[in-house]
């Protein structure tokens, strides 16, 4: 038997085992796509199975991931520190090899895969940080970034929607070192796809701009072979290669149908997929000559040490620009961030200014910019609206040849979801920060890239610009209801909605500062005021006391708390002022992140919101939510809004410190009686 088949074997034994002693999983893929497996892994994958992490490395993404034991195969038998047993216990509670994969958990694993057509989009942003990095490190002599990003896919992938706009913005980019492996077997899970899926792919791929290689027999480990070379010569496109395959190839009955896709095979089944492999090891069982042709470690190692012979070197002659690079790809910000971050605060406090607070956000991105070369920004077609772009990042081109021109801000045009997904790749390859903006509405696009983001750790920084009907006349269709609270649901995300300049560079300070959480900025369309305060140490813990009654003229203890966010804070001082007329006493309560807030020491949060006084929160958005903070009274919306002026719609909806006063008056009364 020839050993590129002994290799295939292998993967397709490990896959239909594990599924079968899981009794759950996808063995139909691994099995169909080995021999691509086997092309791409032993020919042409640059990695290190000793160390997973090595900075230049290729990058490979399993994008359709219910296939994961593939990739769980791969690393077990090429050497990474993925026993047998981790194997055995597929899809088991704490096992490194969940049921589809996830970064941080399983050693080689690039990205977290498993919602179709995101892991494709990843990987554009992969391939997008390799190309800005090799153009900002790379020196004559010295190409100490220079990798291909690998992408398996499936036809899952491709019918996503986001699988347009990801591969759309490769060609676009001339990502050049992007190469797609399609697994075009015509089953998903309800059966041959002819009658829902009947794309010419390789007409749409050349139509965005790629080259196209195939199709090709995707069995044929030596064609797949020659085509990735073919793709690797490419220099100004990226490129997908169409892989004829069959699902559960090797499984007598099952090979080529739906059965295979996502069920186990069933005993019988496997005992005849065993013979008709000439497999006869027992499951689990892969022989010591199988695990040597297919061992990663030596070639592995020789890689990584000519690529550190050459950094040396590198070192040697532009000592500057390594530690730089280094420091990048650690994602440890400058040393004097710290001095930054309080100056840009400091800055926004002395000036005072009455500005919305997305032009907030472009202030304090001015500095940030300009200290952080890492930074890269972003709008989905909104730039003059989100205002993400700076002085210091002019507009990311490509010349004729996919050169980058050095830029700093992206436009993705209109595609939210692509955008969020692409900047979880920039942010997963490292060397870069990747902050994008869209409407707060239009978060529902890019919500699940944003889930993601949380549940695989990533500092990504969405800009969410339009935050309340204080947008206005556009009406509710852009007018953002539920969506503060529905990202303050999502575990391990930050969420941010400042009430003036000084807030909003903290809240940007802290993003900066999250590595292992992605941040959602809420910014206003509308100017707000700036609101005065005593000190800014404590907005970066989520919460603190804006005004005590003192500040209004009464000397005694507190009657009520306000808490408030956002544009809304100015009314719930209008409306402490109002009260301390008729000599009630109110303590205002700005809280710009309630996911900050929820994580601070009981102590300090008692401090904020003392036990036993009354609470009434104001919030432009749904009232659900704040009753966790066990208030007598939500001043919010809880239906769509309208299309009218922002000043009109907020007097409409009761957004005003007379209605504020009047509820806390109504509270104080219920407490009374």
């Amino acid at each position: 038997m020839a050993d590129t088949t002994l290799m295939a074997n292998a993967i397709r034994a490990l896959a239909m085992d594990a599924v079968q002693q899981a009794n759950s999983g996808h063995p139909g893929a691994p099995m169909g796509m080995a021999e691509i497996a086997v092309a791409l892994w032993s020919r042409h994958l640059r990695h290190n199975p000793s160390n997973p992490q090595w900075l230049d490395r290729d990058r490979f993404v399993l994008s359709n991931g219910h296939g994961s034991m593939l990739i769980y195969a791969l690393l077990h038998l090429t050497g990474y520190a993925l026993p047998i047993e981790e194997l055995k216990a597929f899809r088991q509670l704490h096992s490194k090899t969940p049921g589809h994969p996830e970064v941080g958990i399983t050693p080689g694993v690039e990205t977290t895969t498993g919602p179709l057509g995101q892991g494709i989009t990843n990987a554009v942003g992969m391939a997008l940080a390799e190309k800005l990095l090799a153009k900002e490190f790379n020196r004559p002599g010295y190409e100490i970034v220079n990798h291909h990003t690998y992408v398996f896919l499936g036809d899952g992938c491709l019918m996503e929607g986001i699988s347009h706009e990801a591969c759309s913005l490769a060609g676009a980019w001339k990502l050049n070192k992007l190469i797609a492996l399609y697994d075009d077997n015509n089953i998903s899970i309800d059966g041959e796809v002819g009658p829902w899926f009947q794309d010419d792919t390789p007409k749409r791929f050349q139509a965005y701009g790629w080259n196209v290689i195939g199709p090709i027999d995707g069995h044929d480990v030596d064609a797949v072979d020659q085509a990735i070379a073919q793709a690797k010569h490419s220099t100004d496109r990226p490129t997908l290669i169409v892989c004829k395959t069959i699902i559960g190839k090797g499984a007598p009955t099952r090979a080529g149908t739906a059965k295979a896709h996502g069920e186990a095979l069933g005993a019988e089944e496997i005992r005849g997929t065993r013979e008709a492999l000439g497999w006869p090891h027992e499951p689990f069982v892969v022989p010591e000559e199988v695990y040597a042709l297919w061992d990663g470690k030596t070639r592995g190692q020789a890689l990584e040490q000519s690529w550190n012979a050459l950094f040396e070197g590198y070192r040697a002659e532009h000592p500057e620009l390594a530690t730089e690079f280094e420091r990048r790809m650690k994602g440890e910000l400058p040393a004097q961030f710290a001095q930054i971050a309080v100056d840009a605060a400091v800055n926004a406090h002395q000036k005072g200014e009455t500005v919305a607070t997305r032009k907030a956000s472009q202030i304090a991105l001015e500095h940030f910019t300009a200290a952080l070369p890492e930074l890269l920004g972003g709008s989905a077609d909104l730039t003059g609206s989100n205002l993400t772009n700076t002085k210091s990042t002019p507009a990311l081109r490509f010349d004729a040849d996919g050169q980058p021109n050095g830029g700093r801000h992206i436009n993705y045009g209109v595609r939210e979801f692509g955008m969020a997904a692409i900047m979880n790749g920039i942010a997963l390859h490292g060397g870069y920060i990747p902050y994008g903006g869209t409407f707060l509405t239009f978060s529902d696009y890019s919500r699940n890239a944003i889930r993601m983001a949380a549940l695989m750790k990533q500092r990504v920084i969405h800009v969410f610009t339009h935050d309340s009907i204080g947008l206005g006349e556009d009406g509710p269709t852009h007018q953002s209801i539920e969506h503060a609270s529905s990202l303050r649901l999502i575990p391990n995300l930050e969420v941010w909605r400042p009430a003036d300049t000084a807030e909003t560079a903290v809240a940007w300070a802290c993003a900066l500062q999250s590595r292992s959480r992605p941040t959602a900025l809420l910014l206003s369309r509308q100017n707000v005021p700036y609101l005065p305060k005593a000190g800014l140490d404590d907005i970066a813990k989520g919460a603190y006391v804006l005004a005590e009654p003192s500040e209004v003229g009464l000397k005694k203890k507190p009657q009520a708390v306000i808490i408030a966010t956002g544009s809304e804070v100015q009314l719930a001082l209008h409306a402490q002022a109002a009260l301390a007329q008729e000599g009630i006493a109110v303590r205002v309560v700005s809280m710009p992140s309630t996911t900050v807030f929820d994580r601070q020491p009981a102590q300090y949060k008692r401090s904020v919101l003392p036990e036993g006084l009354p609470r009434v929160a104001v919030e432009a958005g749904v009232t659900d939510f704040w009753w966790k903070y066990r208030v007598d009274a939500v001043v919010g919306i809880d239906t769509y809004g309208e299309s009218a002026p922002a000043a009109v719609l907020f007097k409409h909806f009761g957004f005003t410190a007379e209605n504020v006063a009047d509820t806390v008056r109504v509270v104080l009364r219920g407490k009374r009686s």
